[in-house]
């Protein structure tokens, strides 16, 4: 590498580069080696990167290790790229593909091992459900089980390489899916669904491997325009809601050109043999063995029914109709609501300009002057612990959306329950139960603690301690409530129920929210999360912010009693 071009924050931060080569043995399939270059390049990185005897541990990155795509990439300009890797300029040096990236950070910091491409993709956009993301699969690597890597699988964990940018962190769980068995196709469409929930239009069977995926993970989400390819195929999807641009050439001599504007490279208008854009949900495809052009529906088609996934739904699936009871839900006592509502701080201002809005309306409250309070850490007055959180994402990337006009691209549909291992395809990944939103009434949450429905019973733990025990009760409390939930899981139990609802003059509550996140991640350390679902039955909860809180924090339902 050449760094006489590049600027002076590029040459400060410029790594020692290294390029070695790796022979398959005689005899050794395509996929294997692939398979086998992937286990070594994640026990090396896992090696030098862990090892806190080396200063300079987290520098270490290794590019690509592959037999098909070899990417370079840098802290560079367009025009430094070739002069920096002269290798690029030999003429001997041949591609049948290229996928390039120039566009600049808005997540992460920029650095060497962030720019972009990463080892299967490149993307413009950003992954606003990136932390959910991060969490939930670390928590399905406890039931990963793989016949191609057998007892190897746990030297690829984590899937998610730390310090990673949002792009970085897709790579990785691509990559994993891939060489786990599932195709490039395929995994992209489990990552980025379309918006499928309130397509009318869309084929029953692409609904189907949509809904059924859905039960497997959840998408990952946010305005993001994503090329792939392992070499074999190259490809581009973009996000449900359509945020990010992606317009494309085939001309007469057999070259497709896709970038996020039109001119980024000189095409003879008369060689364009047509052009068009990528359309919201809907994925590109070239294959290079077929030397064809796929197009979406053709593609779609193809992984919609390669499996009776609607018949799986039908046969698995369990609804909240089917736990009803004639059981009347638990009430509240008309003479202890007003020592709740102080008890969990409702102010009258919570009620005013909070509630009654969507008691009355049925609207989220509307408001045009902002919150000019303190923040809660420089706050005097006693604040929830909800106030000390806020959203973090890209904003000024990030367009606004309207619910209601863009009701068809908007679901809160979600299922809940335990889980099965994400690297095979089987019926039973579909028995979970589904929910239309993450907030039950009253009713609903009294059916699923009474219910003994095809192998699924429910455990109610209590997150209220002794007043008396003060503040040595609450950190007990932490810890018995993890232990009780761990119990819950070796005696079978598929929901646990946190409830606040003994709260009294004697026992105190624990925050929901603190409740909720240490058995979520005491759970995850165990790799016992996705054995079991956790629904909050609490009266604390009552803004939106609060809800999305306990949710990003592992919840998957929650019951508002009080509001």
């Amino acid at each position: 590498a050449d760094e006489a071009d590049i600027g002076p924050t590029a040459r400060a931060a410029a790594p020692a580069i290294e390029q070695l080569f790796v022979a398959a043995a005689e005899g050794v399939e395509a996929d294997v080696f692939e398979r086998q270059l992937y286990l070594i390049r994640k026990r090396a990185s896992h090696l030098l990167r862990t090892d806190t005897s080396l200063q300079q541990r987290s520098l270490f990155y290794i590019c690509s290790l592959s037999s098909k795509v070899m990417i370079y990439k840098g802290m560079l300009t367009p025009g430094q790229l070739l002069p920096f890797y002269p290798d690029l300029n030999d003429p001997d040096y041949q591609t049948h593909l290229a996928m390039v990236h120039s566009r600049f950070s808005t997540n992460t910091f920029p650095s060497w091992d962030r720019a972009q491409p990463n080892r299967f993709m490149s993307h413009n956009g950003e992954i606003n459900t990136l932390r959910g993301n991060i969490n939930w699969m670390q928590a399905r690597e406890g039931l990963m089980k793989s016949d191609l890597f057998g007892d190897q699988l746990e030297s690829l964990f984590p899937v998610v390489e730390p310090d990673c940018s949002d792009s970085g962190t897709f790579d990785n769980v691509l990559e994993f899916l891939l060489m786990t068995g599932r195709t490039l196709q395929e995994s992209v469409m489990m990552m980025i669904p379309e918006a499928w929930q309130k397509h009318e239009s869309m084929p029953e069977a692409k609904r189907a491997f949509y809904e059924y995926h859905s039960c497997l993970m959840e998408p990952w989400d946010g305005p993001a325009s994503i090329v792939f390819t392992d070499g074999q195929y190259i490809g581009a999807v973009l996000d449900r809601n359509g945020l990010r641009p992606s317009r494309y050439y085939l001309t007469h001599d057999d070259r497709v050109i896709m970038a996020s504007e039109v001119g980024v490279l000189p095409v003879d208008p008369k060689l364009v043999k047509y052009k068009g854009r990528l359309k919201p949900g809907r994925m590109f495809l070239v294959d290079f063995d077929q030397g064809e052009l796929i197009a979406d529906k053709d593609l779609k088609t193809e992984f919609s029914e390669r499996r009776p996934y609607a018949q799986w739904l039908r046969d698995q699936r369990i609804t909240l109709p089917d736990l009803a009871s004639d059981t009347p839900a638990e009430g509240l006592n008309e003479e202890t609501v007003l020592e709740r509502m102080q008890a969990f701080g409702y102010t009258l201002e919570t009620l005013q300009f909070m509630l009654l809005p969507m008691i009355e309306e049925k609207r989220d409250p509307v408001g045009s002057m902002g919150n000019d309070s303190s923040l809660a850490c420089l706050s005097d007055e006693p604040r929830m612990l909800y106030d000390y959180f806020k959203q973090l994402f890209a904003q000024v990337t990030n367009p606004a959306i309207d619910s209601i006009r863009e009701e068809i691209i908007m679901s809160l549909e979600s299922y809940i329950g335990p889980e099965s291992n994400l690297l095979k395809s089987a019926e039973g990944h579909a028995h979970r139960l589904l929910i239309p939103h993450p907030i039950l009434s009253n009713q609903e949450l009294t059916d699923i603690k009474l219910m003994d429905h095809r192998g699924w019973r429910s455990c109610t733990i209590d997150i209220t301690f002794a007043k008396s025990d003060g503040d040595a009760g609450m950190l007990k409390a932490v810890q018995r409530i993890c232990q009780e939930a761990e119990q819950a899981i070796e005696d079978g139990y598929s929901i646990l129920v946190l409830s606040d609802r003994d709260i009294g003059p004697q026992r105190l509550p624990l925050s929901t929210l603190l409740a909720c996140g240490a058995v979520h991640h005491h759970l995850i350390k165990g790799a016992l999360r996705t054995r079991v679902g956790i629904v909050l039955e609490t009266g604390e909860a009552r803004e939106v912010h609060h809800h999305c809180l306990l949710v990003g924090y592992g919840a998957d339902a929650i019951n508002p009693y009080l509001a």
